[in-house]
C-alpha cells in the first residue's frame, strides 16, 4: 500500500475544528492508505489529511479530538440508487399512493436517517411523488433531519400507463418529454430518470425486457437535461432498451440485466461503447440478492450475476447502489449489497471505491466528495477494523460526518 498525506490549509474563523485519527485512513482510492492517520475537519470543510503525528503539530488548544483506535476512516458512502418514498414493504406502490404528503415525507426522512446510520452520506433519488425528495433534501441540508445529501431526480418519466406511472411522470411524444424535463429541473431535479423499458414493480405495464421509450424518445430527453446541465439516468433491463439508451447518450444505465423476450441478449459492441463513452452501470444490487438467486433459480442467477463481472472486466465502471425502497430493499444494509461484489470476487479495494470515489464522479461530485482530501465536503466514516481486508468491517459504524454534521447511530450496524 501507498501512503499519502494531505498539505494543511488555513483554518476558517468562527468555526471548531475537529481532528479524527485511526489506525488508518483511507483517502481514496481506497488503495491509498496512511497508516496512523488523521482527518482534520472545519466546520462542513475536510481542511487536511495526512500522518496523525503530522496533524497534531499543526492544530490548536481548540481542535477537538475524536480518536479511535483499531479503526479505518474513510469517505462517507454513497447509494447511487435509491427511492426514498417506497418503504421496502412487500406492496410500496399502494403505500405511496394512500399515504398524504406529510406522512409520506414523514417515512423518507426516518428512511434517510437509516441510511445515515449505515454510513452513507450520499444518496441518489431515482423517482419520487411531487418532488418529496427535493423538500427532504433541502430540510437535510438546513439541519431539521438527519440524513445523507439527496441527489433528486423528483418524477421519472414513463410513458402512459408505463413503468411507476403512479409518481406522476407520464409522457408521449418530444414536446411532453421536454415539458417534463423542464418542469422537473424547476422543481429542483439534479438527475433526470427515463424509465426505458418496464419493471416488475409495475402491474399490468410493459415487461420488464420490454422497451418504453425508443432511441428517439431518450434522445430527446438527455438534449433537453444536458442542455440544462442535468445528467441522465437510464432504467434499462432489456437488450434493445440499453443499446438505445448508450446511443442516445444517456450518464448512467440502471440495472442493465440485458434481458430479452426469450432470455438474455448481451450486446457486445454495446458493452464496448459503454465503456468507451465512461458511461457508469448501477446494477442496484439489492441487499435482498441472495433470495433473488433462490428465486430465479441458480442457473440464471449465475447468468446475471456473472456477467456484472464480465462488464467490469470489459473496462464498464460500475457504482454502488441498492434500489432501497422496492421490496425487501431494506435501507438499513447497505454493507449486504456491497457483499454482491464480494461473492463476485471483487477486491476489496475496488469495491469500496464503487461506493465512494467511482460513485462520486458518475453523480458529477467527483471534485466534492467521495475523497478525503482538503476543500472537499466533510463526508466521513468511521468503522471498526480494516474493510480493505474485510468488508464487514464497514457494518461495524463508530462515527459518521455529513457535510461536516456528526452523527453517531441511533443503533449499532
Amino acid at each position: 500500500m501507498r501512503s499519502g498525506s494531505g498539505r494543511v490549509t488555513e483554518r476558517k474563523l468562527g468555526t471548531v475544528e475537529t481532528l479524527i485519527t485511526a489506525d488508518q485512513v483511507l483517502a481514496g482510492p481506497a488503495g491509498t492508505r496512511i497508516t496512523d492517520g488523521a482527518v482534520l475537519v472545519d466546520g462542513a470543510e475536510i481542511v487536511a489529511v495526512g500522518p496523525r503525528a503530522e496533524l497534531e503539530t499543526r492544530v490548536s488548544g481548540t481542535t477537538k479530538r475524536r480518536d479511535f483506535p483499531g479503526c479505518t476512516v474513510l469517505p462517507g458512502l454513497i447509494d447511487c440508487h435509491v427511492h426514498l418514498a417506497f418503504d421496502a414493504s412487500a406492496d410500496p406502490v399502494t403505500n405511496v399512493r394512500e399515504l398524504d404528503d406529510k406522512a409520506l415525507l414523514a417515512g423518507m426522512a426516518e428512511r434517510a436517517r437509516q441510511l445515515l446510520d449505515n454510513g452513507v452520506t450520499t444518496v441518489r433519488d431515482l423517482g419520487d411523488r411531487g418532488a418529496l425528495a427535493v423538500r427532504l433534501r433541502d430540510a437535510i441540508e438546513q439541519g431539521e433531519h438527519p440524513g445523507p445529501r439527496i441527489v433528486a431526480a423528483t418524477v421519472p418519466l414513463t410513458v402512459p400507463g408505463g413503468h411507476c406511472w403512479f409518481l406522476g411522470g407520464e409522457v408521449s411524444g418530444e414536446q411532453e418529454i421536454r415539458a417534463m424535463v423542464r418542469e422537473n429541473a424547476a422543481r429542483g431535479a439534479e438527475v433526470i430518470k427515463v424509465m426505458v423499458t418496464g419493471g416488475g414493480l409495475t402491474k399490468g405495464g410493459a415487461e420488464t425486457w420490454e422497451s418504453q421509450f425508443g432511441f428517439d424518445d431518450i434522445r430527446v430527453a438527455v438534449e433537453e437535461a444536458h442542455g440544462l446541465g442535468l445528467p441522465v439516468a437510464a432504467h434499462a433491463h432489456g437488450s434493445a432498451g440499453i443499446a438505445d439508451s448508450v446511443a442516445a447518450g444517456v450518464d448512467t444505465i440502471e440495472h442493465c440485466t440485458w434481458m430479452a423476450e426469450n432470455g438474455f441478449e448481451v450486446l457486445e459492441d454495446v458493452v464496448t461503447e459503454i465503456a468507451a463513452k465512461g458511461i457508469a452501470v448501477c446494477t442496484g444490487a439489492s441487499p435482498n440478492w441472495r433470495k433473488f438467486a433462490e428465486r430465479f433459480g441458480e442457473d440464471r442467477a449465475a447468468e446475471i450475476f456473472g456477467r456484472v463481472r464480465w462488464m467490469s472486466e470489459q473496462g464498464v465502471r460500475l457504482i454502488a447502489g441498492t434500489d432501497a425502497g422496492v421490496p425487501n430493499a431494506v435501507f438499513d444494509n447497505f454493507a449486504g449489497s456491497l457483499d454482491f461484489y464480494r461473492f463476485l470476487g471483487f477486491p476489496g479495494e475496488q469495491i469500496l471505491d464503487m461506493a465512494t470515489r467511482d460513485a462520486a464522479e458518475a453523480l458529477h461530485l467527483g471534485t466534492h466528495t467521495g475523497r478525503l482530501a482538503p476543500g472537499y465536503r466533510a463526508d466521513v466514516l468511521v468503522v471498526g477494523g480494516d474493510p480493505v481486508a474485510d468488508l464487514d468491517a464497514v457494518r461495524d459504524v463508530r462515527l459518521v460526518l455529513a457535510g461536516g454534521r456528526q452523527h453517531t447511530p441511533v443503533t449499532g450496524c
